[in-house]
């Protein structure tokens, strides 16, 4: 594994967005060495349908987006190694974090396998100061 950074799907939706924290997002998207885990894919995915049966997406936007990650940046999946460590993870940040997810382990697992940061504005890694970028809203 040799990247830097992990994209996680809150900074992926500020960067489609174009938002303030999307343009912080976009210089470790395009211009850094960045992966992205493959839950973030499926979470996007469902976020992606959710908007389009909104009406603010359209089925080509949706594909052209989810196949742009890939093209941008490595896209990582769940390995045995990176899936008993999220376990690990999970239960620890679940006794410290309301409301920490099961996909926030596999994120930082992802991240702290190749000694990479993670670049997100979610607020449930705010205390990890030296293994995230925080974008902010």
């Amino acid at each position: 594994m040799s990247y830097e950074y992990v994209i996680d799907a809150y900074a992926w939706i500020e960067y489609f967005r174009g938002s303030k924290p999307g343009e912080a997002a976009k210089h470790y998207i395009e211009e850094e060495d960045s992966a992205t885990p493959s839950v973030v894919i499926a979470e996007l995915s469902r976020k992606l349908l959710k908007e389009i049966e909104r009406g603010v997406e359209t089925v080509e936007g949706r594909r052209a987006k989810l196949e742009f990650i890939g093209t941008i940046t490595e896209i990582i999946d769940l390995s045995r190694d990176i899936a008993e460590l999220s376990g690990e993870i999970d239960v620890e940040r679940k006794n410290k974090v309301s409301n920490w997810g099961l996909a926030d382990s596999i994120i930082l697992a992802t991240a702290r396998r190749a000694n990479a940061k993670v670049v997100t504005g979610d607020k449930h890694f705010t205390d990890l100061k030296n293994e995230v970028v925080m974008i902010s809203r």
